[in-house]
């Protein structure tokens, strides 16, 4: 069963001429997979950001302990 979304887009494409569909269909494409990477990198945040804040946590620590410096970006 298409969602209402699906018939939408290929009404909208229908009423094109073929060399327009192609266009549209290549720049669907492009954006599809742009979405599914963020989608992806949302995914991977999420599961890595209580991760994060333990981090976040001990460099906060850290730097109140006086265990870090400020970082010489000349050396990198």
């Amino acid at each position: 069963m298409k969602s209402s979304a699906i018939m939408t887009m290929t009404k909208m494409m229908e009423s094109l001429p073929e060399s327009a569909q192609n266009q549209a269909l290549e720049q669907l494409r492009v954006y599809i997979s742009e979405m599914q990477t963020e989608q992806k990198w949302d995914e991977l945040f999420s599961q890595t950001q209580s991760q994060l804040v333990a981090a976040a946590r001990q460099a906060r620590k850290e730097i109140a302990m006086g265990k870090s410096k400020p970082m010489d970006f000349d050396r990198l």
